[in-house]
């Protein structure tokens, strides 16, 4: 039967007095396994580094776009990455500065265990926006500070030579790839000059010009072709209105032809302007002949000639010697207009060479341009990334610092003795009584009257109580003295021995 709460403590102890003996053991026992566990219990000392990093220096507003300073985003969880390397732990398990003097002679077994401490009981954390920490903990406070203390140097002088090695790369890889477009560039200006050279055709642009200068010129010749097929047709009209040979005196013949020609004037004006072709040639016709006829005059050739005298028609012979001069004319216009054909279709042909060509010039001048393009990039770049390296290499860029050294550690961590001896005595008192709790709860006997009146639901009448004899009073009495004393002397040799250690005595 389950014992009520209210009764627990009365029962309880009661459990206690009534196993004097054992309870006095069991505390005897945890006490002292309590205090023994914080004799040997391994101690532990932690020393740190705390580093500062520096990406705010007053370079960087100056180089801002012409230099790339190295950036790293998670820099606890970069230090742990750095630190936690082989090589750096075993440049730190080798340090005669830290474990001695034989510390660089160890065979490989130890070495490699040596690492494994280190990497283990190696800590990085990250405290504020640009600190962070680099701890050790070590049973011994002088190794945890020295070897703090180490680590905190070897990750600045690794991450000096990785930045200063990663800036020199960057720049090696660059200046590769400028030279190799250098090369490259070179060899399509190459490719495109003998293209030019065996391709002398010109751009299409050019030959379109070429064409076009071609076309209007052909429709000028034309023209003016025109013109002179029209002007030979009205001259022949002329002539054959004309009458090669004058009758008569030749100032009367002059008269009547200058009369004849005034009429047709007057009436050519009546449909046409001045600037028509016929009338320009019908006026120059009567400045001819009455030039004619003032000369006649002036040498008194009309009194030397007979009235029935032939002479010939000046006029006449002024339209046929014009209208041979158009003929030639014509036939040189024919001629010109031939050579532009000719030349036109040569131009197509050019033309048609040109876009053969158009496709492979097209690639070179892609590829040239798309070259170039790439190559001015990487001079850029690779002048900032010289400045990068300088930078690096001078410490101007993402810079550590340890802002806080080492200290060596006065305390362990963790519980310490005091607690050990502390928690021994209370829980050497507290063992007794948990464990006649718990017993009285486990003991399927009957302790008090409630729990029948609780359990069974029956009301009990009267509880008969314990009757002991007074041998039995004087026995107890005794065993509680011993007891008594016995747990003086254990207490007291507790709390000396817990005082001496405290003390170092032991």
């Amino acid at each position: 039967m389950a014992l009520p709460l209210s009764q627990l403590p009365t029962e309880s102890i009661r459990e206690v007095r009534s196993r004097k003996g054992l309870a006095f053991l069991l505390f005897l026992v945890v006490s002292s396994v309590v205090l023994a566990a914080g004799f040997l219990w391994p101690y532990k000392y932690y020393s740190q580094v705390v580093i500062f990093v520096d990406d705010s220096n007053i370079i960087r507003p100056l180089m801002e776009g012409s230099a790339v300073a190295t950036k790293i985003s998670d820099r606890a969880s970069a230090a742990a990455e750095l630190l936690g390397t082989r090589r750096v732990l075993a440049g730190v398990a080798k340090d005669t500065g830290v474990f001695g003097p034989n510390a660089d002679n160890l065979s490989e077994a130890a070495l490699e265990g040596r690492i494994a401490m280190l990497r283990g009981n190696m800590s990085v954390r990250p405290r504020r926006d640009n600190f962070f920490s680099i701890g050790f903990s070590s049973q011994s406070p002088l190794t945890a500070f020295k070897v703090a203390q180490r680590l905190g140097q070897a990750f600045i002088e690794e991450n000096n030579k990785r930045r200063r090695a990663e800036s020199s790369s960057a720049y090696d890889f660059i200046d590769k790839q400028v030279k190799s477009y250098e090369t490259q560039i070179a060899a399509v200006e190459a490719r495109l000059q003998r293209f030019l050279s065996q391709n002398v055709d010109g751009t299409e642009e050019e030959a379109n010009s070429r064409m076009a200068r071609l076309r209007s010129e052909l429709e000028l010749a034309e023209l003016e072709l025109e013109e002179l097929e029209s002007r030979e047709q009205s001259l022949e009209n002329q002539m054959s209105n004309i009458s090669p040979t004058l009758q008569g005196k030749g100032e009367d013949a002059y008269q009547q032809r200058i009369l004849a020609l005034e009429e047709r004037l007057d009436s050519l004006r009546l449909q046409y302007h001045d600037t028509y072709p016929d009338i320009v040639i019908l006026k120059e016709q009567l400045a001819e002949l009455r030039k004619q006829r003032d000369q006649a005059q002036g040498g008194g050739e009309t009194a030397s000639r007979s009235s029935g005298e032939t002479i010939s028609n000046p006029v006449y012979q002024d339209t046929r010697s014009q209208l041979v001069k158009t003929r030639t004319d014509i036939q040189t216009v024919e001629t010109r207009i031939k050579s532009l054909n000719r030349l036109m279709a040569e131009q197509e042909k050019r033309m048609e060479r040109i876009q053969a060509n158009k496709a492979e010039y097209a690639d070179l001048t892609r590829d040239m341009s798309v070259n170039k393009e790439i190559y001015n990039d990487l001079l850029k770049r690779r002048e900032k990334a010289r400045v990068s390296m300088h930078l690096d290499i001078e410490g101007q860029g993402l810079n550590y610092q340890i802002n806080e050294a080492a200290q060596y550690p006065r305390q362990p961590t963790g519980p310490k003795f005091e607690m050990f001896a502390l928690a021994g005595l209370f829980l050497g008192i507290a063992a007794p009584f948990g464990a006649a709790i718990g017993w009285a709860q486990l003991d399927p006997r009957v302790r008090c009257r409630e729990q029948i009146e609780e359990e069974l639901d029956m009301l009990v009448l009267e509880q008969i109580p314990v009757v002991r004899t007074p041998f039995e009073k004087r026995r107890d009495r005794r065993v509680t003295n011993t007891l008594l004393v016995l747990a003086f002397l254990a207490s007291a040799a507790y709390i000396g021995a817990a005082v001496a250690r405290y003390l170092g005595v032991i």
